[in-house]
């Protein structure tokens, strides 16, 4: 069955030329590390110039003479002492200038005239805010929520002490479940509740014995000279070895 098949696909040739051919062709070539690498070894095998006068070597030594810190103190060395014209440190502008912006930057200055003014601020006892809070912290206030009530006696046969037991009676747990007492320890069958009913309902509605009759249990009696039977009869005889 697959002999074809088998046979067909040996005999499969792909022209060299294709587009699928030449664009996986490109793609390998962008891809390969090689052909990446390829211009910086040819570049490493020709060697390299490294004279005294190249334009990096005279780079790098300009670079370096500015980063040196003997190189960037040298002036101010030889300015030292040829200030003109400023008979003191605070009369030198830049001099001024520095102090100037040590002051701004410095914290506490900075904070100076706010920590001045935290002690001056004046609040009227009236204001809005305040009465606000006021009233805010009298609510939640554990003091004024409980007001505790008084102790006081009073006769055990006065009316209203009366009506308050009856009422406490009324309102108790033990008394309002005292008619419930007597079903403790008594046992309950759970038939013939609502769940067990329905329960037999849907056990009645997925029962498949209920819900078809076994073809076994039907009561049949094939007819002797029917033409299937007799069919049947002459085929068994044909096909008997006797």
């Amino acid at each position: 069955y697959t002999e074809a098949w088998d046979a067909d696909k040996k005999s499969i040739h792909v022209m060299p030329d294709t587009p699928d051919i030449l664009l996986a062709k490109a793609n390998a070539a962008h891809v390969s590390h090689k052909l990446y690498v390829q211009a910086w070894e040819e570049a490493k095998k020709k060697g390299y110039d490294m004279r005294a006068d190249a334009i990096p070597i005279k780079s790098a030594k300009a670079s370096r003479d500015i980063a040196s810190d003997y190189k960037y103190k040298e002036t101010h060395e030889k300015e030292k002492g040829h200030y003109i014209g400023c008979p003191s440190a605070k009369e030198d502008p830049k001099l001024a200038w520095a102090a100037r912006a040590m002051a701004l930057q410095n914290d506490r200055l900075y904070k100076k005239a706010y920590n001045d003014s935290k002690t001056q601020i004046h609040i009227p006892v009236d204001a809005l805010s305040v009465q606000a809070a006021k009233e805010c912290q009298t609510l939640v206030s554990d003091v004024d929520y409980r007001q505790y009530l008084h102790q006081w006696t009073c006769l055990p046969d006065q009316n209203d002490v009366i009506h308050a037991r009856q009422a406490y009676d009324l309102q108790s747990d033990n008394v309002y479940k005292s008619d419930l007492e007597w079903l403790r320890g008594i046992g309950w069958l759970t038939e013939g509740s609502v769940d067990v009913v329905k329960a037999k309902k849907a056990q009645e509605l997925l029962n498949d014995r209920l819900y078809r009759t076994r073809p076994e249990q039907l009561k049949f009696t094939s007819i002797a000279d029917s033409p299937d039977v007799v069919l049947a009869k002459t085929n068994a005889m044909q096909l008997s070895d006797v």
